[in-house]
């Protein structure tokens, strides 16, 4: 259990290591770019590694019901990183769309896997993304996407949370439980 702690806790620092330290992270210029997706890449290698290892109670099991909502969740997670990249009508609603889909996919994971490696896990990365929205709130004053959002966009987003959704889906299958209760 400490490996999967380790892991969400150093994904936790390399992240808001930015935000809380904006004067140390500037002055390591762009070493620090490296330095820092190193961490990250740690961090998942010790998370993965961690979950794989990690044991402890379960208070619930996947259901059909929660694994068909967990689905639904994490597509409106991909739609809403897409939405981002391509600058969506609803990057005028919701200001960190990447963020608070990462916070979906989290509560999704969480919902099925009712054991306390997942909770450790998922829960600490789904407050790790409300952690950093209120950064992100706290440092700066919002001014919501204005557009044009053309129709073709949308639809990009769409088809493109489509594709990541399956190809996701087939990876998941090989390496984990499959994502569509099989």
């Amino acid at each position: 259990m400490l490996i999967l702690i380790l892991g969400v806790a150093l994904f936790w620092g390399a992240h808001l290591f930015r935000r809380l330290a904006p004067e140390q992270r500037t002055a390591m210029g762009k070493r620090g770019r490296g330095l820092i997706a190193g961490l990250l890449f740690l961090s998942v290698i010790l998370m993965v590694w961690g979950y794989k290892l990690a044991d402890g109670p379960y208070w619930w099991g996947r259901s059909a019901a929660l694994v068909g909502i967990n689905n639904l969740m994490v597509l409106v997670a991909f739609y809403l990183f897409a939405a981002a990249g391509m600058k969506t009508r609803v990057t005028a609603y919701i200001r960190h769309p990447q963020l608070v889909g990462f916070s979906l996919w989290a509560a999704a994971h969480l919902l099925v896997n009712g054991d306390l490696p997942s909770f450790i896990l998922f829960g600490g990365l789904l407050l790790w993304a409300l952690a950093e929205i209120v950064v992100i709130n706290r440092a700066s004053a919002w001014v919501p996407n204005t557009g044009p959002f053309p129709v073709r966009k949308e639809i990009m987003a769409v088809i493109g949370a489509i594709v990541v959704m399956a190809v996701v889906a087939i990876i998941h299958g090989w390496i984990g439980p499959q994502p569509y209760g099989g």
